[in-house]
């Protein structure tokens, strides 16, 4: 019996709409097409900041390669297929992606690209990209 990765229809191509979102229309290098997997990313915005928390169990943080070039973030690195161990498995499901994963984002010139700092803790990158202090909002006081 040959297991198949379940997908309900349309579920990847509004996962790809989503993120254009978020890269930009020029988003070649973070399909699911050209990567073994499309880890999921979570962004918040403060007034301070951006952060970004890229799910990557089971990713040694040592693989994971974060530059930033010309405003684009990217994040890449792999995973490796996990295997039946013992060899005696009666039935086998795998839907945890393995192989190569990059995603790009596509930043705005407000951020500090010299103050981007990143952590791995329980599998979940955590990457915070601070907004230059002119870019930060201040409150004007009205003189009298």
């Amino acid at each position: 019996m040959a297991l198949m990765r379940y997908e309900p229809v349309g579920l990847n191509q509004l996962q790809q709409q989503i993120n254009r979102l978020f890269t930009g229309w020029d988003d070649t290098d973070s399909s699911a097409a050209t990567a073994g997997w499309v880890p999921t990313v979570d962004i918040n915005e403060y007034d301070d900041r951006f952060q970004l928390f890229v799910d990557i169990p089971g990713v040694d943080p040592d693989a994971v390669e974060i530059t930033l070039d010309n405003g684009v973030l990217t994040i890449s690195g792999e995973r490796g297929a996990r295997s039946d161990r013992d060899g005696n498995a009666v039935q086998r499901r795998v839907e945890r992606g393995a192989g190569q994963f990059h995603r790009r984002f596509i930043l705005p010139d407000t951020v500090d690209a010299e103050k981007v700092a990143a952590s791995n803790r329980h599998g979940v990158l955590e990457i915070s990209i601070p907004k230059q202090a002119k870019a930060l909002p201040r409150r004007i006081k009205v003189a009298a």
